[in-house]
């Protein structure tokens, strides 16, 4: 096992890229556009703690800097300052080959020349070859092609260029785990899989993770795979951690306006809705109110703290058992659930109840506070 440390690290590339930035945040539509700018990507006095045997998962959008932290962690990319720790010890003048990592990336980098069975034992391969190591490769072997679905017979015998991109993912994560490392860091392994084999393959992964104790840091942008894999998610934003949770923490409790409108339990809602403070009560004005559509309840009459709004789409989701309704809170729009049998429609006044929000900084997005309220409905 291993203790990772990321102290102070700061990086830059000198390589323009597009980084898209979340403004404004009272703009009413969920769909709003982002601006964005051309500009030198930089990591900078970056601190994380990865505990020993845990899986963290590094969560966040495409070109945020995820794959960046782990070629530092793995010291293919060194740090222009800070230190990469492990077990407190400073990796500066440590080779990558002897950290004992097993680190799988996202184009596979398979041994072309090599069956498959060879590209899975290839840390065995290239060591002196003695009756234990034999006995011990061929258990690794075995254990490996039954967590993470690598048939021997139909794949030993063939070499990479025969593969799909799933089998070739698979051959690659066997070779990364049958190295017996210290430390896994796994480049969004299964992004290349249909959906019914990346459920296989996730639950494989977790089983192994969880029978082995391996310390892990795991790369995605998909909130289901950190959702199921993690015991803590870091999430990401151009170069910077924003927050280190739970999903369950992070999603409750966003740090910021990026979190929560980047969390989404339901891809057929936006994330959360954004209004204008001053609408939900006065003590609110000057602060945006985040509140996610799971926790608002709507109904036909009004009282005390509800908000005013007027159904202006509804989508029946029959599969699901509910409906999801649109409304216009005055220049807002806000999206939440209601039960089938209720009967709105498209013009109907309706009056919304949240039972948790959110106020944000209208200037930083900075989260100030967490209102939770008791639900009595009508």
């Amino acid at each position: 096992m291993a203790k990772i440390e990321l102290i102070n690290i700061s990086k830059k590339f000198d390589t323009p890229r597009l980084v898209w930035l979340n403004l404004p945040f009272l703009n009413p539509e969920p769909d709003r556009p982002k601006s964005s700018r051309q500009r030198a990507f930089e990591i900078k006095n970056l601190n994380l703690t990865i505990p020993h045997g845990k899986t963290m998962v590094i969560l966040g959008p495409s070109g945020c800097g995820k794959t960046t932290l782990l070629r530092l962690i793995a010291g293919l990319v060194p740090p222009d300052s800070g230190e990469v720790r492990f077990n407190g010890v400073d990796m500066k003048e440590v080779p990558p080959r002897e950290r004992r990592i097993g680190m799988l990336f996202q184009n596979y980098a398979l041994y072309p020349h090599l069956t498959n069975r060879t590209n899975i034992l290839a840390y065995f391969f290239f060591r002196k070859k003695t009756p234990a190591l034999d006995a011990e490769a061929q258990a690794k072997y075995k254990r490996t092609s039954e967590l993470l679905g690598v048939e021997i017979e139909y794949l030993q015998d063939r070499f990479p260029a025969t593969l799909s991109g799933g089998e070739r993912q698979r051959v690659a994560l066997g070779r990364c785990i049958t190295r017996d490392p210290a430390l896994f860091l796994l480049d969004e392994p299964f992004s290349n899989l249909d959906p019914k084999l990346r459920e296989k393959y996730r639950a494989g992964l977790k089983t192994l993770l969880a029978q082995f104790n391996i310390t892990t840091v795991y790369v995605t942008h998909d909130q289901t795979e950190a959702f199921l894999l993690a015991d803590t998610i870091a999430v990401m934003d151009d170069g910077r951690i924003e927050q280190v949770g739970t999903y369950d923490e992070i999603y409750t409790r966003p740090k910021n306006i990026f979190i929560a409108e980047f969390l989404n339990l339901d891809a057929a809602t936006p994330a959360i809705n954004l209004i204008d403070g001053a609408r939900v009560a006065s003590r609110f004005a000057g602060n945006v109110v985040g509140v996610r559509p799971e926790a608002i309840h709507v109904y036909a009459e009004p009282r005390d703290a509800r908000v005013q709004s007027v159904v202006t789409h509804r989508m029946n989701l029959p599969l699901k058992d509910h409906a999801i309704l649109t409304m216009r809170a005055g220049e807002h729009s806000v999206v939440a659930y209601a039960s089938l049998a209720e009967r709105w429609q498209t013009g109907d006044t309706a009056w919304l109840e949240f039972t948790q929000f959110h106020t944000f900084d209208q200037k930083s997005g900075l989260r100030e506070q967490t209102i939770s309220s008791e639900h009595k409905g009508d």
